[in-house]
């Protein structure tokens, strides 16, 4: 019988790596930390909530795979395809009370990951042999373009309310006919984009992101852009909130599974396609 530690999938693959390996780990955990960060409150606020909880929800389920999952390969983190599909399950049904958000997609993300538990007990990998490659081309293209719309705005520097994505390009279409775009805002925004390009294009081992990302923030601190028009985060919550249980009602409950059904089926699908890909 294997001792209790080796049953710890963290503690398994530490002792089967070479000399020095915390080295290199730290190293890539620090440049995967500056990228996650903003990623993780990026897709918090496309999804409908406050970006400090994109932080939380991107910290904790990392320490949980850490201690629990099973590739040593996989790199887990915020997803950008679930982005569009949170916010379409939580922003109808907060749309009277918005401070119902946070436990609407609280509820939301248990209901989908119980989901995908009961997929993982029940072996159902076999669903990612099922994808064919222009399904999955098709879907990622229609998420990058779902995101790109809805982000459009913000990149100009204002709001688009539409609910779907139609409703979201005629908001961006009538907020820049009316000049509610701000120059610094579209300015920034187009400098980062083309920065990142280029430095995936000459310099593909530096991680065009995070530069880009310690850039924005050191511009923003030096020239006070805040000042100037350029919307930004903010201040966020020092610490930890104090963990509870989201209180919905039943009938609130049972309108969020078909969403939950989703939502765990695409990460489910994702995650599969990607770990054998990668383990290849």
């Amino acid at each position: 019988m294997n001792p209790a530690w080796q049953r710890v999938p963290f503690l398994r693959h530490a002792q089967a790596q070479s000399p020095g390996w915390w080295r290199r780990d730290i190293a890539a955990g620090l440049v995967l930390t500056g990228l996650l960060a903003p990623a993780g409150m990026a897709y918090a606020a496309a999804s409908g909530l406050p970006p400090v909880n994109g932080l939380y929800a991107t910290i904790v389920p990392l320490l949980v795979y850490a201690l629990t999952g099973p590739s040593r390969i996989l790199v887990v983190g915020p997803d950008s395809a679930l982005t569009p599909l949170i916010a379409a399950a939580v922003v109808p049904l907060v749309a009277n009370d918005p401070s119902q958000a946070l436990a609407v997609a609280g509820m939301l993300a248990i209901v989908a990951g119980l989901i995908c538990v009961a997929a993982g007990v029940g072996r159902f990998g076999f669903i990612a042999d099922l994808l064919s490659a222009p399904v999955r081309h098709g879907y990622l293209h229609g998420i990058a373009i779902t995101i790109i719309v809805g982000q459009a705005a913000k990149l100009c520097g204002f709001g688009a309310k539409g609910e779907s994505i139609l409703g979201q390009f005629r908001d961006l279409v009538h907020g820049l006919a009316n000049g509610a775009w701000r120059g610094w805002a579209v300015g920034v925004g187009l400098v980062s984009l083309a920065l990142v390009l280029l430095l995936r294009r000459v310099a593909p081992k530096v991680p065009a992101t995070l530069v880009v990302v310690v850039l924005g923030i050191v511009a923003t601190a030096v020239f006070r852009l805040d000042q100037k028009g350029l919307p930004v985060v903010g201040d966020l919550q020092h610490g930890f909130p104090t963990p509870r249980w989201p209180h919905l009602g039943f009938a609130q409950i049972r309108g969020l599974v078909g969403a939950a059904l989703g939502i765990a089926f695409v990460a489910f699908a994702d995650t599969s396609v990607l770990s054998r890909t990668m383990a290849t």
